[in-house]
């Protein structure tokens, strides 16, 4: 039998500091470029170079300032603060390559669902069909008043209003253009037949829409939908609407059990468990021998910021780490900020000491470190074990970080045949699933088809 292939996006943010707080102080950084171009098609190139599967970006409405109650420590260490818009990336990027995905996050409770379906058209026609959209709802209070809001909307109830925002753009996308709608004949002077296009017309608790989709179908209609969320009404949502899932595991045992959740949801929402592609966020520091591998990541550690990390988790947590003592109990308290976080706290035998030693790296991803070889066993090990199909790889360094796993792991996994050697032809979905460019029947949104 065929071994499975590892699927692989790169995980970054449009900012300096994404997970690994502190390392943009290390002299071969260069993440303080992240406001031009040039950083971004130079990565764009190099992960095409690599066979990735996409580009994965990170994003957040607001700011960590949980943390002492205040944006000190953010600035200061460049806590995803600044933090520029990732739709506006693709074009450039779409530009210079052919097969690279493009994993956008956008928070819905701050976008109107009729001109964000017209901006992701845009961006899946320009990118000809390579673009998935991370559907997140939000867990920051500051987000929320910096948008006019009193406070987070409670986090369950996000999600009835994430289901009906979904709704929406399915009415959207596929559904007020029907296939053959475009006739693009000049002779006839018929660019578009006027008996193919619908308006639609959405009256619902959170949205009132009645329009026409401004955009002709894109080679998807719906991009690929990527989500993140653990908690029970997560799942829920994530069995309905998402086709790549991504969780953050800290064993392995732990990791199946979420990996097994994600599958059933899918089945209870009437679809295969296959229908999901679940991936795990990762660090990895490779060297061309197990010595030179930890010599890294002990170079890695001098200067990662453990309290930048810590004061990041505070956010998402709701709790400020900061008001306890190095060796106090951490108390539990449910909030509305992400539920796999607060998970990690709820026997209270979390303290500061054991948040820092947890953040030693600048944030709390699992970390490989290890020869070619050793760091492609860890990661057969981890898919096998888990189920997972794939890695959110962070960076650690940038661009040193997806270098050296370029260089040195991919093409390990390629010699045991665990990793491809060309990309597939199709869009984003054609090269995740092996089958159609659109959304498969057994989806919801694709009840929403002419």
């Amino acid at each position: 039998m065929a071994k499975k292939k590892i699927l692989l996006n790169a995980f970054n943010m449009n900012c300096i500091g994404h997970i690994n707080h502190g390392l943009w102080t290390h002299p071969r950084d260069t993440s303080t470029r992240y406001n031009t171009l040039e950083y971004w098609t130079e990565l764009a190139q190099l992960l095409e170079r690599g066979l990735f599967d996409g580009l994965f970006i990170a994003d957040i409405v607001g700011v960590y300032d949980v943390y002492q109650n205040s944006v000190d420590v953010p600035l200061k260490e460049s806590i995803q603060l600044p933090v520029n818009d990732p739709l506006l990336l693709v074009s450039a990027m779409a530009a210079v390559t052919k097969n690279l995905g493009f994993g956008l996050t956008a928070n819905l409770t701050y976008e109107p669902p009729y001109l964000f379906a017209r901006r992701l058209s845009t961006l899946d026609h320009l990118s000809r069909g390579r673009v998935g959209w991370n559907i997140v709802t939000g867990y920051l209070d500051s987000a929320a008043k910096a948008m006019g809001l009193s406070e987070q909307v409670e986090h369950d109830r996000r999600y009835d209003q994430a289901d009906e925002y979904l709704q929406v753009l399915y009415k959207l996308w596929e559904g007020s253009w029907e296939n053959g709608a475009v006739l693009n004949d000049p002779q006839q002077r018929i660019y578009a037949q006027p008996d193919k296009v619908h308006k639609v017309e959405h009256t619902g608790e959170f949205y009132q829409v009645e329009g026409y989709h401004l955009c002709e179908p894109s080679p998807q209609r719906t991009p690929v939908l990527f989500q993140a969320g653990s908690s029970d009404r997560g799942l829920q949502f994530a069995g309905r609407h998402a086709e790549c899932v991504f969780i953050s595991g800290q064993t392995k045992a732990s990791t199946k059990l979420q990996v097994d959740k994600v599958r059933a949801s899918a089945i209870a929402a009437g679809r295969t468990p296959d229908d999901i592609k679940v991936f795990m966020g990762l660090n990895v520091i490779v060297g061309e021998t197990e010595e030179l591998a930890w010599a890294k990541h002990a170079e890695y550690l001098s200067y990662a910021s453990a309290e930048a990390g810590v004061a990041h988790f505070s956010a998402s947590t709701g709790i400020d780490f900061s008001e306890y003592a190095i060796d106090e109990p951490i108390q539990y308290v449910k909030s509305n900020a992400i539920q796999s976080a607060t998970k990690h706290l709820q026997n209270n035998d979390w303290t500061r000491r054991k948040l820092l030693e947890q953040h030693a790296l600048g944030g709390r991803y699992i970390t490989v470190v290890g020869s070619p070889e050793q760091v492609a066993d860890e990661l057969e090990s981890w898919i096998a074990e888990t189920g997972l199909d794939g890695f959110n790889l962070t960076r650690i360094v940038t661009p040193e970080s997806y270098v050296d796993f370029i260089e040195r792991v991919i093409p390990e996994l390629q010699r045991r045949g665990s990793y491809k050697t060309a990309y597939d032809n199709g869009t984003l979905r054609q090269k995740l699933f092996h089958e159609g460019a659109h959304l498969p029947e057994q989806h919801t949104g694709s009840a929403f088809r002419r």
